[in-house]
């Protein structure tokens, strides 16, 4: 198998998206995965730009990683000076990395407006760059910013840029669409040229998501002949983002015959995208080719029933390949197959002509019709089919709940105080409590009336709240849709109430929570004895 090389600037280039703020704690623990995946380059960061990326070199100087380079990024040196002059190129240095990433304009725009310099002092700042670094260090890569732009607006300048860059000693030149503006087909095209015109160059391709053709557009490089991908782990990056390598290297590795990273790698790959998205509080899209959710879910009852006998046929890639599953979901959509093969994953087993399966079906569609969304909560789906098959005993016996909000003129915000009656094995349990608002207040009072029989809810929080109107024109008189995804230290689960009391839905959703809780560390117990 042929190599593509990847190289990940998710630590540079990624962390200029909008909202991400990576710590230097968080920096070093991703170089860490990345390595551990087998990517061949990690970008570190800029070291004159940022004091935090000087630190980050200084401490991954002392981890053993076992595959990747890491890399320093930065510029040419500025116009009218020497390389050696300037503290940026030796910042460079400092960094003590095997490789050194520069940039530098190809665009003649950009030359004679953005830097205010000449097209030739431009060259001689690539060209003095390069060969004062390559004294110095093992490798250096040269990013031909906006390349594509200046292809097309001055061919033979940009490629004056690369033959400067390369005479000059540069081991990689990469084709930069800094803007995102190039379709595929011209990417190949002038890729092609490039490496026609410098056939023993070692030619990359860095590409940005403006146009949605980062991935399709790296693809179509490599087909061209490049032969180094850059890229970010889920596509984070300034404006409409990078590449995104989640989807590029398993293109390259599942579907076009290269090797980009070990094939033992490719099965983490999911984990990979799940630590990045986490670290950099940028939730993964559902929707996210190979990686996300529901990359592999199958909601309509054809599509289930025919991927359940032979996965080809609704599955372009064996989902384990990449570390994700298959889903089958149960909606309104969804026939016999599908709820089949989630009574399976529930451990139920039922007979598949049993009349009560089809009362089951009967029942979720019913519910769906009122509003119900059972694809984001799994946990009220199983109990649902539990109840039904009278698998889950009561926990609790609930007798009543209320909830006061009150404001007076001095406070700032209203107070919020729920009450809740119940009792458990007989023992009448009446609770009190205060929270931040109406469903604060009744899930602490829900927990203090249940904790003192159940310690092991002390270890869970509620992770996420999400409020949905489903019928808009009802006004005031809506149903609303509840969804709250619970957690502890062992997993995460999401559960959903619906009533046109938003305060109603929300216990439904609250108690369907804490049933499933019990439920599973009852079942862990019992797996444990």
């Amino acid at each position: 198998m042929e190599k593509v090389y990847i190289y990940d600037t998710t630590l540079r280039d990624g962390s200029q998206a909008e909202g991400v703020n990576f710590s230097l704690e968080d920096k070093l623990r991703i170089a860490q995965k990345l390595d551990e995946f087998g990517i061949d380059y990690i970008e570190g960061g800029w070291p004159y730009a940022n004091p935090k990326d000087n630190l980050f070199f200084k401490k991954i100087r002392k981890l053993k990683l076992m595959h990747s380079r890491i890399t320093a990024f930065g510029s040419t040196r500025k116009a009218g000076k020497k390389a050696k002059e300037d503290p940026q190129v030796e910042s460079l240095i400092k960094a003590e990395t095997p490789t050194v990433t520069i940039f530098g304009k190809s665009w003649d725009m950009h030359v004679t407006e953005a830097l205010g310099t000449s097209l030739d002092e431009n060259l001689e700042m690539i060209g003095d760059t390069v060969t004062y670094l390559k004294k110095y260090v093992d490798e250096v890569i040269f990013d031909a910013e906006h390349f594509f732009d200046g292809f097309k607006a001055n061919r033979e300048y940009a490629l004056a840029v690369v033959e400067t860059a390369l005479n000059a000693g540069a081991d990689w030149v990469v084709l930069c669409d800094t803007n995102g503006g190039t379709l595929p087909n011209r990417v190949y095209e002038i890729t092609k040229e490039v490496v026609k015109r410098f056939p023993t160059a070692k030619v990359g391709i860095h590409t940005h998501n403006d146009s949605e053709t980062a991935v399709a557009n790296s693809i179509m490089a490599v087909l061209a002949g490049a032969r180094q991908v850059h890229g970010t782990i889920n596509g984070i990056g300034e404006r409409t983002g990078n590449a995104n390598l989640c989807s590029i290297i398993p293109n390259l590795q599942l579907k076009m015959g290269f090797s980009a990273v070990p094939q033992e790698s490719l099965q983490k790959l999911t984990e990979l995208a799940h630590f990045v998205a986490e670290l950099s509080n940028m939730p993964l899209p559902r929707n996210m080719p190979y990686v996300g959710d529901s990359a592999f879910a199958h909601k309509g009852g054809v599509h289930a029933s025919a991927v359940l006998k032979r996965k080809e046929t609704y599955e372009h890639v064996d989902p384990e390949l990449v570390g994700n599953r298959r889903k089958i979901t149960v909606s309104d959509l969804a026939g016999r197959s599908n709820l089949i093969h989630k009574l399976r994953e529930f451990g139920i087993e039922v007979d598949e002509r049993s009349p009560e399966l089809l009362k089951l079906i009967e029942k979720i569609k019913d519910l769906e019709k009122e509003g119900y969304h059972f694809e984001a909560a799994d946990a009220s789906l199983e109990l649902l089919c539990r109840r039904h098959f009278r698998l889950v005993r009561d926990y609790f016996d609930f007798t009543a709940y209320r909830v006061l909000i009150a404001k007076r003129k001095k406070d700032r915000i209203p107070t919020s105080e729920a009450t809740v009656r119940l009792s458990v094995e007989g023992v009448d349990e009446h609770t009190a409590s205060l929270g931040n608002g109406p469903v604060s207040a009744l899930d602490r009072a829900l927990r203090k009336a249940l904790e003192e029989f159940y310690p092991n809810l002390r270890d869970m929080q509620l992770i996420d709240y999400k409020v949905r109107i489903i019928n808009e024109s009802a006004g005031t008189s809506a149903k609303v849709r509840v969804l709250i995804e619970s957690g502890d230290s062992k997993r995460k689960w999401g559960t959903i109430g619906v009533s046109e009391n938003v305060i109603e839905a929300s216990w439904i959703a609250l108690t369907d929570a804490i049933v499933y809780k019990l439920l599973k560390d009852e079942e862990d117990s019992s797996e444990s004895v």
